[in-house]
């Protein structure tokens, strides 16, 4: 894993920081890689677009087929 280094963070951002740690009881490296990791979530467009890649991927595969005769057929036999 690598390490981050920031500097000249400002007292009021780091009290802030602090405060919130302690409010979700975690450690002040802790809280800041959760802030981090949050604030780096993919945008909806990000996520669009892999998903898009993925089926792209999927036709390769070829048809899957559909369950949804199978499933008719588990539930009905009940």
């Amino acid at each position: 894993m690598a390490d981050l280094l920031v500097r000249n963070v400002p007292d009021t951002l780091m009290q802030r920081l602090k405060a919130q740690a302690e409010r979700n009881g975690r450690s002040m490296q802790k809280e800041a890689l959760a802030v981090l990791d949050a604030g780096t979530q993919l945008t909806m467009a990000e996520w669009l677009e892999r998903a898009d890649a993925f089926r792209a991927k999927a036709k390769s595969w070829g048809y899957l087929g559909d369950s949804t005769e199978m499933i008719r057929e588990d539930r009905d036999s009940r």
